[in-house]
């Protein structure tokens, strides 16, 4: 029987993934097809047309992603869904370098994966009348960049990425220090339309304030003093490439005012020059610090962030994605030895006491600890009791009378209680509250201040949510903007 725009593809070796997704799709009325082979696929393809195929990447007869070209074939217009539990980086990319409609690491959301499907259903029937334009292909093979772990949380980053590395828009790299946020912008250059034009890299915190218009826009001889020759700006540098300004909220605002009047016109001007230079360049920027106060403090100009965060891509810190440390410890590992550091390596048991610890360093502090680790090492295998010999307990932290330890809450609600005189009747409520606050604040940080979204992360009902929030006094309206 010859298939319809209704009618989709499902590969899907996984029996149990394969009768969920086909049970969310009849009940939107679409007719599924499902298989669990290349060959079937194939087989399937060459019989009729269908509006969508969703296909799994490790099937039970090859690599569904390396076989989409003949896909491609058979079908040029078939938007695909490329679905996947070999969730890295690499497979992302190359789920975007496929041109697939759109990859969904699993665990997904099957709502999510519905909403998808319907848009690409939509997509096809378009294509049934229009000759689309599509977009180039990629060249050369994917670069590995040293983006290492598989949590929910990264896949979020690299479905991020790919999103934009076939157009030139302007990304807003946000997180805590050392979270690898450079590591972020070079993936974004050496994976995209870029990747054979300068990558120019300026710290606008480490430069100072009255050189900073200088180092990015370059200046003429004679401009000021100590200009004894002309220099050449980062922004020329990065003419045909890519310019990632890191540390972006410790730029002056002098220099917030020339920056933005670059990124509006697309031409910088010397500092002492008169001629107007046009300069090609993609901007990622990135910042450890919370903007939205400043912008209300008057310290960064508000149509600056808006013009760089026209695609936020947010960093997560190490404890909210500890499921990465091991994946991480062992890329590290690798790396030392590579520098010529002894080769080790850790026991499950050192992993799963790594994965205990606060990281306030992130994965910069990860990797220091990593490296001295392989220094200091006298057996090739580091077990407990060597990693503790040589980085101690982790048992600081005076902050509100609060403090991580590898054991747990316990000791962290021993030294609250050690800090703490409530009055008498009044210590749970007091301690509940402790406990409480900064655990919702996180949680609508994490969702841009959307209280639903906060209750659903929490595993409360909305309603206990908002009386909570009223009860402990906290403003909602103010986490809008730092999500």
């Amino acid at each position: 029987m010859p298939k319809s725009a209704r009618d989709i593809l499902l590969v899907e070796d996984d029996a149990a993934i394969a009768t969920v997704i086909i049970a969310a799709l009849e009940d939107e009325g679409f007719a599924i097809t499902h298989c669990a082979s290349i060959a079937e696929r194939d087989r399937l393809l060459a019989e009729g047309s269908f509006g969508v195929m969703l296909t799994d990447v490790i099937l039970e007869d090859g690599d569904g992603l390396a076989s989409l070209a003949r896909v491609r074939e058979q079908a040029p217009d078939l938007p695909v869904i490329v679905l996947s539990a070999q969730n890295t980086l690499d497979t992302a990319v190359r789920a975007s370098e496929s041109e697939a409609f759109e990859y969904f690491p699993k665990p997904f959301d099957l709502d999510e994966l519905v909403h998808a499907v319907r848009q690409a259903w939509a997509q096809s029937a378009k294509l049934a009348s229009d000759d689309p334009e599509k977009p180039g292909e990629g060249e050369g093979e994917t670069a590995r960049m040293p983006l290492v772990g598989r949590s929910p949380a990264m896949q979020t980053v690299y479905r991020m990425i790919t999103r934009v590395l076939r157009n030139d828009l302007t990304v807003l790299i946000t997180g805590e220090s050392g979270t690898g946020k450079e590591l972020v912008a070079e993936a974004i250059h050496e994976l995209g339309s870029r990747r054979t034009g300068p990558f120019v890299a300026v710290n606008t915190a480490a430069i100072p304030a009255d050189l900073v218009e200088s180092e990015l826009f370059g200046h003429e001889k004679g401009a000021f003093t100590g200009a004894i020759a002309q220099a050449i700006g980062k922004f020329e540098q990065a003419h045909g490439g890519t310019l990632f300004l890191d540390e972006i909220g410790d730029m002056p605002p002098e220099a917030q005012t020339r920056l933005l009047r670059a990124l509006q016109s697309g031409r910088i001007r010397r500092v002492g020059g008169r001629q107007e230079i046009a300069v090609n360049v993609r901007i990622v920027a990135a910042t450890n610090r919370d903007l939205a106060p400043m912008i209300a403090a008057g310290t960064f100009r508000e149509d600056l962030f808006y013009r760089l965060n026209v695609v936020p891509i947010e960093l997560p810190p190490l404890r909210e994605r500890r499921e990465d440390i091991g994946a991480l410890a062992q890329h590290f590992l690798v790396l030392a030895a590579e520098d010529g550091l002894p080769r080790r390596h850790l026991t499950p048991e050192a992993i799963a006491r790594l994965e205990q610890r606060s990281w306030r360093g992130n994965v910069r502090e990860l990797r220091n600890v990593v490296y001295r680790l392989a220094l200091m090492a006298r057996e090739e295998r580091i077990d407990v009791e060597t990693l503790t010999d040589i980085i101690g307990e982790e048992v600081v932290t005076a902050t509100g009378g609060q403090r991580m330890v590898e054991e747990g809450f316990g000791p962290a609600l021993a030294a609250w209680l050690a800090s703490e005189t409530p009055p008498s009747g009044t210590l749970y409520h007091r301690a509940l509250a402790a406990f409480e606050k900064p655990l919702i604040e996180h949680a609508l940080g994490r969702t841009g201040g959307n209280q639903l979204r906060a209750a659903e992360l929490l595993g409360i009902n909305r309603n206990t949510l908002r009386k909570r929030i009223g009860e402990l006094g906290l403003e909602p309206d103010r986490f809008s903007q730092t999500s």
